[in-house]
């Protein structure tokens, strides 16, 4: 299996977009300390975070095809658990029905990252350290706040046991432990 630096060369190698590497960072640092909350492995966990999206720039006007061109990419350098939770957090194209804590966490988590960044966008400070889960609860209710966090892919988090601001916290804190690394 993939080492995290490796697993990050590898992200590098295929992600040039600045973005889309701070996303995938931030859903590693969220899935991360949601495995830590379930007392789960942290390196899978994190490693499924961080090579989510490795084939999104190329798949990103095929969105049928984002996450089977991952397969193809990660076969054989990581077990097939990470490649299947991969691929079901883009099960609306995949067709492949999330059914295990660690896929449901990662689309939860994925969903949840771009919220938690746009919260912190909107702080005079721009900085993850001045919001608080009571501002994400507040912004989770305005549909047209951050309208790419998807709120229904959020709210799978109810589904693995977490009420929707345990979830905000957990997330948040996961996140706020990188803030430098991704400008925040």
């Amino acid at each position: 299996m993939l080492k995290r630096d490796e697993a990050l060369s590898l992200v590098k190698k295929n992600i040039s977009k600045r973005n889309i590497l701070y996303h995938m960072l931030a859903v590693e640092a969220i899935m991360r300390s949601l495995a830590k909350h379930f007392g789960e492995n942290e390196e899978v966990w994190g490693l499924i975070g961080l090579l989510h999206d490795i084939d999104y720039e190329k798949t990103e006007a095929t969105p049928e095809k984002h996450s089977l061109l991952a397969e193809e990419i990660l076969k054989g350098l990581v077990p097939d658990e990470i490649i299947k939770s991969i691929k079901t957090h883009n099960f609306r194209h995949t067709g492949i029905t999330p059914e295990t804590r660690m896929e449901k966490a990662l689309i939860a988590s994925d969903a949840i990252s771009g919220l938690l960044v746009a919260c912190a966008l909107v702080m005079p400070s721009k900085k993850l350290a001045d919001v608080k889960v009571e501002t994400v609860a507040k912004k989770f209710k305005y549909k047209d706040f951050a309208r790419g966090a998807e709120r229904e892919r959020i709210l799978v988090c109810e589904e693995i046991g977490i009420p929707r601001e345990k979830f905000f916290e957990i997330a948040l804190d996961g996140l706020k432990g990188i803030a430098g690394e991704i400008g925040l």
